[in-house]
């Protein structure tokens, strides 16, 4: 117990530096992965709380966490649609869209909401070892191993259903995929497993990409130009994205029947 809980310390403090350092490039406006990288962090402590749930602070912070990908997250999606316009060369569509990023990364770093997560995350390491000594910790290795194990289970029921839902499984995958990698010494994922994922959560991406980008061009005259092409790629990546899916409910199979 005491290893884990050591683990989930460390992994704390890890990620509250890094996002410190977001912080400081949004607010100077340093470079174009800053928003990027708050996001991911922001991901990889929820993955790491996720299995935490009913241990004091958790819930604060798993709220905290949400509310600031609920402001980042248009934010985000400004930026790739951006980003995929220049590289169309729909130069003016594109910088539209990136105007006043200094001023808008620089709300994001003075955010209440960044401000709360990294207020509860300077407390949140005594607030686990507080637990530990209290005795609300026992078995927490079991604890967090069962709880993955279920995320998997939820990953793998799903891309059986034959109606699968590709929203879900990108949300699942991401789960499975981060709380692996926050709790590499489970062994839940493999390296192989680990690549699958990634190339699973990376072709849903584009996927949803394109759909969203269609969706918004419905009411955003200066995508028209875009239209034809996103919707071919839109059923290119469909396909795609299947047969990765398929060749991951395989591997999960095999590890399945391994166990």
């Amino acid at each position: 117990m005491a290893a884990m809980l050591d683990h989930v310390v460390a992994q704390v403090l890890t990620l509250q530096v890094r996002l410190l350092a977001c912080r400081e490039r949004l607010a100077a406006d340093t470079d174009s992965e800053a928003l990027h990288d708050l996001r991911t962090n922001v991901r990889r402590l929820r993955s790491l709380l996720r299995p935490l749930r009913g241990l004091p602070g958790v819930e604060q912070l798993e709220g905290a966490c949400k509310s600031l990908g609920a402001l980042t997250t248009p934010l985000r999606d400004r930026e790739v649609l951006a980003a995929e316009l220049l590289r169309r060369g729909q130069v003016e569509a594109g910088r539209r869209r990136l105007a006043g990023r200094a001023q808008t990364f620089a709300r994001v770093a003075g955010s209440a909401e960044l401000t709360r997560v990294l207020a509860i995350l300077d407390a949140f390491p005594l607030f686990l070892r507080a637990a530990g000594r209290e005795g609300l910790t026992p078995k927490l290795a079991q604890r967090i191993d069962r709880r993955l194990v279920k995320q998997w289970h939820k990953l793998h029921d799903a891309l059986r259903d034959p109606a699968h839902d590709r929203h879900r499984l990108r949300l699942l995958i991401k789960r499975a995929r981060y709380g692996d990698e926050a709790y590499p010494q489970l062994g839940h994922a493999g390296e192989k497993l680990q690549k699958l994922l990634k190339r699973a959560q990376g072709d849903l991406g584009d996927w949803h990409d394109r759909l969203q980008w269609l969706l918004q061009g419905r009411d955003q005259a200066d995508l028209e130009p875009c239209l034809e092409q996103w919707e071919r790629e839109l059923h290119e990546a469909e396909q795609t994205a299947d047969t990765t899916l398929e060749a991951l409910l395989k591997a999960l199979r095999r590890v399945k029947a391994g166990k």
